[in-house]
């Protein structure tokens, strides 16, 4: 295990920027992630957990220490006749996971197919897709605490998931590192395709049956068909959630834009494509300097090469603000600015 010194991070923020950790350390095992904790010279910096580099924006230099989660490994746990309980190293690649279950022919995580970053990220985020999140398939995960160095393991009920939250972006931010993550994956899947295009995609590969792959690769065509990769045009896939908002206040909007897309949402809220609202305001497709909303979906925020973490986080605070002129909506980052 090798401490750096003045470690360049733009091969892992999938941005691309150019910025530079104080320190910088990479973990392979739980471990070595204690030993790092410890370490009398690196007592009392600021903190930062790097997965995949893939739902970060960083915005400056990072004055203290970098901890890159490289802590792998699959082991089923126990399994019966409808599911298999899997537990899953948190530096594992979300997508590699997502293919490895779906070799198997286990259900449940298909629709989040690559989704780019690693195992870890995803109960922190609550990641979701295509009318599924993570929440469906979560059974527990296992997190060092940051101070102590102890493991705790964490049940469902108590990660609190939202739309795109749970309790390690709120009340426990920075205060944990999750290093596992288990999952209750099914034997007979039931399949959710509803949502967007996968029903209509299934059809034109007549997969009147679904399986597993099948609705995989339907989300992975539409995924590759709107979104950047990022090894070619620097991105961190949707840069805002989508807002959830009152009943009352969508429906006045209605009245103006009858052609408003929407979902419903828990406690009578309806949730409104952030995408939509962006390319509404004008955004979808723009340039400003080095950076600007994707041509293929404006909920993509892109670094056509060159741009800082400052220029695209202005230009995400321009879009807010024009958002919130035009339709009274607030739209928050899913993105971590850092």
């Amino acid at each position: 295990m090798n401490i750096h010194h003045n470690h360049p991070l733009k091969a892992y923020n999938t941005f691309g920027l150019e910025a530079t950790a104080r320190y910088f350390v990479e973990v392979n095992t739980v471990d070595e992630l204690e030993e790092v904790l410890k370490h009398e010279e690196l007592k009392g910096l600021p903190r930062f957990i790097l997965g995949g580099g893939s739902n970060i924006l960083l915005t400056d230099d990072f004055d203290g220490l970098v901890i890159k989660n490289s802590i792998k490994g699959m082991e089923l746990l126990r399994e019966d006749d409808k599911h298999v309980w899997l537990k899953v190293g948190s530096g594992e690649v979300w997508h590699e996971l997502v293919m490895y279950t779906i070799n198997q022919g286990w259900g449940g995580i298909e629709n989040l197919s690559l989704i780019p970053g690693q195992v870890g990220a995803a109960p922190m985020q609550n990641i979701g897709a295509y009318g599924v999140e993570l929440e469906a398939t979560f059974d527990s995960l296992d997190a060092v605490n940051m101070t102590t160095t102890e493991v705790r393991s964490f049940a469902k009920e108590e990660c609190h998931f939202g739309y795109r939250e749970s309790v390690f972006k709120t009340t426990l931010k920075g205060q944990y590192c999750i290093v596992s993550v288990t999952f209750r994956l099914n034997k007979q899947p039931t399949f959710n395709i509803s949502y967007g295009d996968i029903k209509r995609i299934l059809d034109d590969m007549q997969m009147w049956e679904p399986t597993v792959k099948a609705v995989s690769d339907a989300v992975i065509k539409i995924r590759q068909s709107k979104l950047p990769d990022p090894k070619v045009l620097g991105n961190s896939g949707s840069f805002f959630k989508n807002p959830e908002i009152p009943k009352t206040q969508f429906e006045a909007l209605q009245q103006y834009y009858p052609l408003i897309p929407n979902y419903p949402a828990p406690n009578g809220l309806v949730k409104v494509p952030a995408g939509w609202l962006i390319e509404q305001a004008g955004w979808k497709g723009k340039r400003v300097g080095n950076t600007g909303s994707h041509a293929q979906q404006a909920l993509v925020l892109v670094n056509y090469g060159g741009a800082t973490g400052q220029e695209i986080y202005q230009l995400a605070l321009d879009i807010q603000a024009s958002v919130q002129e035009k339709f009274g909506i607030t739209i928050v980052p899913e993105v971590n600015v850092v």
